[in-house]
Parts: C-alpha cells; structure tokens; sequence
C-alpha cells in the first residue's frame, strides 16, 4: 500500500480512525448497558486489560504500517541519493519574495527541489490545492553560515498528481503580511503546475 500525495493518505488515516474510534466507544457502551442491569456482573479485569493492549497494538501498529507507504518520508530519508530533476531557488525579505520565479510548471512523477532563504525572519513556504488543502510547506528560518551566506531552507517533492497549486508563507511573521482587508499580501496565485499525469484533468 503506498499513498502518492496527502489527500489519499488523510482519507485511508479517516477510514481507520473511524474504526478504530468505533472500537473504543464499543467498550464505553458495555460498560453503560451494565450499568442498567440490577444485577450487573464485575468487570473481569482480565479481559478488560486484554482489550486495552489490542487498543494500544491497534494504534501503534496502524503508524508503523504507514509509515513506509507515505513516499516523502521515505524520500526525506534518502534524499542524499536524490537527484532531483530541477531546483528552485529564491529568497524572502520584508513579508516579500524576492528572486522568484514567474510560474514553475512541473512534469507529472518529477521531483523537485525548492529552496527558499529568508533575510530577516522566520516563514514558511507552502503549496496549496485551488480547495484551500495544503499540498506541501516547510518552515523558512533566517541566519547564515561561517562565511555569511545564507542558510537554505529546502524541501524534495514528487508530484503524482495533476494540478494547480498556489503559494504563501505558513507561518505568522507579523501582521505585514494581511492588509486591512485581510487579504494575504504573500499570496502567489497558480505559482506551480502540474502536469501529464495520464487519466487526469487539471
């Protein structure tokens, strides 16, 4: 089982929460319905603890069958042997990107490399779908290093699926980044897409 991007990852973790939710308010309504009984039997504490420990191997268990499927873990762990097949670069300075490309257009099963450095505070860089949900983000910290060069702040990417993604900073830098309307100043609409992924429309 693998998961080629959040939302089919969000939906399987939906599926067996929901269950596994189930599970556990199975024991609170049988607990409840002999509470009605006049004459309700103790509760056999052996049993009981059983069924704690399948609760417990249940949770744990469903993390470590995930976490090998999710492809950017995996990708982040051996990203030194990663080739990727372009890379972006640009900075952020006054609740501004500087150095930015106009529209990144990425072939469908590419990886890509951003990197993003910020000059003065701390930011985020992240993708989102044209609904709102995020695709990818990471945090963008400000420094340099020994010779005043600027720190990067970068991220691999697959992208398996088709589409249009919009960008902004996801982290609170300060109130510069809204105008008195609300609206975000750092907002780059239709910054990246995607395409040639067969048997799907934008």
């Amino acid at each position: 089982m693998t998961f080629s991007n959040s939302v089919e990852l969000l939906s399987f973790h939906w599926t067996a929460y929901t269950i596994y939710a189930a599970i556990i308010l199975s024991v609170v309504a049988w607990f409840a319905y002999n509470l009605t009984k006049e004459n309700a039997k103790s509760v056999v504490r052996i049993p009981f603890y059983w069924y704690m420990a399948f609760l417990v191997a249940g949770g744990v268990g469903h993390h470590i069958f995930t976490y090998n499927a999710i492809p950017w873990v995996s990708q982040d762990i051996t990203r030194h042997e990663i080739k990727p097949d372009a890379t972006y670069s640009w900075e952020v300075k006054d609740h501004k990107w500087v150095g930015l490309p106009k529209k990144i257009t990425v072939q469908c099963g590419q990886t890509i490399r951003f990197n993003v450095q910020s000059r003065d505070l701390v930011y985020g860089f992240g993708l989102f779908r044209q609904d709102g949900s995020v695709v990818l983000q990471m945090q963008v910290n400000p420094g340099t290093d020994v010779n005043g060069i600027l720190d990067s702040n970068d991220m691999l990417w697959t992208f398996n699926h088709n589409g249009v993604f919009n960008m902004t900073s996801t982290e609170y830098s300060g109130p510069v980044q809204f105008d008195h309307e609300g609206n975000d100043l750092m907002l780059v609409k239709n910054f990246v897409e995607v395409v040639g992924c067969k048997g799907e429309n934008k």
